[in-house]
């Protein structure tokens, strides 16, 4: 007779992947579901697994020590999980509203739990857990599936985007390197002073800025996300930009690399080389091909002066210049004029701030070259000042 423990973490896998693929196939699917599901898909991965590290140190639940486990859970259960929630709301109930899509995903986990006796085991605290898995995963994953397939909420989706990139990267493919192959795992970042920590963490959170930076200025300007299935609609070569083609795939790079030195694991290093190989081979050709189509002799005109890993020490700037009005009138803001004026600024008007109408603006405004002029792109304040110094040189653009 075969051990229903076995019957259970074989169910708990394959009925929600079966269930998932069904309904795709039946049921017919918006347009951007594929990058919705995609999102949520990977959100659930990284966050799945904090969930269980949190329930092991808060003791919810627990698991039968029999058969394969991640992070101290059993696959089929994990994967199983990640699917159910990760996948398979987004397939069958993609216009319900999301108060009640998680309603009932959280039903049918109260419902589920208790039977899945002797797999897990509840403890008197099962119920905070839930809740926190709610809170962690499912209704982020949910709400970035609903905007991603509606195309609403670009700047929170952007947002969610980078944070999903960093619990993939940072925690939850170590957490897989680890399990696959005998380390110390996480003790070198725990043991070390907590001096050379910080440094650490800084220099690792500088080399990640152009890569956040490229982010927000594909959601700002190019209105989009890195997403293939959620492409930005216009051509985006202003800010990181300017210096380098892919500033995402590079500031990935240079963190893997820093994150498995920092951790002392070489094996670190294969995911770093993998999404270097990727980004250099298939992901090059690819947005080669249909950035050309999309953007034509802009887009060519650019690659020919901005390449895809060497980053440039001045900024690329065709076309219209972007405007940058100062405040003749304002000490300090005719200083900031002055220290422009005396460097060799690119592809930025400095106008006087006075020329606009009275009231319109307190002392500093940039403009981008590509604005629609409604008010909507205009930047004012110390932001704007961080806008212009892209204007200069990559050193400037960093502290911009």
């Amino acid at each position: 007779m075969i051990d229903r423990a076995v019957i259970l973490r074989a169910g708990a896998l394959y009925v929600p992947v079966v269930a998932a693929l069904l309904a795709g196939r039946l049921i017919r699917q918006p347009r951007r579901q594929f990058a919705a599901c995609l999102l949520s898909f990977l959100w659930a991965l990284p966050s799945m697994a904090v969930l269980q590290r949190l329930n092991v140190l808060a003791g919810w639940w627990s698991y039968s020590t029999a058969g394969p486990s991640f992070c101290g859970m059993p696959v089929e259960l994990y994967l199983g999980w990640v699917v159910l929630w990760g996948v398979l709301p987004q397939l069958l109930f993609p216009k319900k509203p999301l108060w009640l899509v998680a309603t009932m995903m959280v039903v049918l986990d109260l419902l589920a739990m208790p039977l899945f006796s002797p797999v897990v085991l509840l403890r008197s605290g099962w119920l905070v857990g839930e809740a926190v898995g709610v809170a962690l995963v499912l209704v982020p994953l949910l709400a970035m599936a609903r905007w991603t397939r509606t195309d609403t909420r670009l700047p929170w989706r952007a947002a969610m985007q980078v944070a999903t990139s960093g619990l993939l990267f940072l925690y939850w493919v170590p957490e897989v390197v680890f399990k696959l192959r005998r380390s110390t795992g996480w003790e070198p970042f725990f043991s070390m002073p907590g001096w050379q920590r910080q440094v650490w963490l800084q220099i690792i959170l500088l080399c990640a800025i152009p890569g956040v930076s490229a982010v927000t200025e594909f959601a700002q300007r190019g209105k989009g996300t890195p997403i293939p299935y959620d492409p930005p609609r216009q051509l985006v070569v202003s800010g990181v930009y300017r210096y380098v083609a892919n500033p995402m795939q590079l500031s990935c790079a240079v963190v893997m690399v820093l994150w498995a030195a920092m951790l002392r694991s070489a094996w670190l290093l294969v995911p770093a080389a993998i999404s270097i190989v990727y980004s250099a081979g298939i992901a090059e050709w690819d947005e080669r091909d249909d950035l050309a189509l999309r953007f034509g002799d802009d887009w060519r005109a650019y690659r020919k002066n901005v390449h895809s890993w060497f980053v440039r020490w001045t900024p690329y700037c065709a076309g219209t210049p972007a405007q940058l009005y100062v405040a003749l009138t304002c000490g300090p803001c005719s200083e900031v004029r002055a220290w422009f004026d005396a460097r060799n600024v690119t592809g930025l008007a400095l106008v006087d701030a006075e020329t606009l109408a009275a009231g319109s603006i307190r002392r500093i405004r940039y403009i981008p070259a590509d604005s629609d002029h409604d008010g909507s792109s205009e930047i004012d304040g110390i932001r704007a000042l961080g806008r212009a110094l892209e204007h200069l040189n990559l050193g400037w653009a960093m502290v911009g």
